[in-house]
């Protein structure tokens, strides 16, 4: 989506970035997940959004697999763009990002609140230690070598 891809980078974030990075495709998934955004024009009029940039935009979501095409219409012929699996999987990432906006990024209260429809109360997003529980200092938390990282890389240290 980027039109780069980051190839120096043995790291899950920036091969994330490569598919999601661009802002209007995060704001065309949030649509999708929290709005109910589905077609084209729907996109188009909430974000104001050029429509070649949207037609790219929602094209290399398809090729992601993060939405997917599907024909309402056969005359004329109409599409609207649902959320895979992998699509609906960025939810908490996007209330995580929200929470961040809402605490550096916004002056006064939040904008929009995230709330679970089954019983109203507020969304959070937390880093949870399998063994102490919830973490609150980002400090705390270290980045080691995983299972994926090729034989012979090393990333640079930051």
């Amino acid at each position: 989506m980027l039109g780069k891809t980051y190839d120096s980078q043995v790291c899950s974030i920036a091969r994330a970035l490569e598919v999601i990075g661009e802002r209007w495709s995060l704001l065309i998934v949030r649509d999708a997940l929290f709005a109910g955004a589905t077609r084209y024009n729907d996109f188009q009029r909430r974000l104001g959004i050029a429509t070649n940039i949207l037609k790219a935009r929602l094209d290399g979501l398809v090729e992601a697999g993060i939405m997917r095409r599907h024909r309402y219409s056969e005359q004329p012929e109409l599409y609207e763009y649902l959320l895979t699996d992998k699509g609906r999987a960025l939810g908490p990432v996007l209330v995580t990002l929200t929470e961040w906006g809402d605490l550096w990024a916004t002056d006064g209260e939040p904008p929009i609140l995230y709330t679970h429809s089954v019983c109203g109360t507020g969304i959070t997003q937390r880093t949870v230690c399998a063994h102490c529980g919830q973490v609150d200092d980002p400090s705390e938390i270290q980045a080691t070598i995983g299972p994926g990282m090729p034989p012979g890389r090393v990333p640079p240290k930051a």
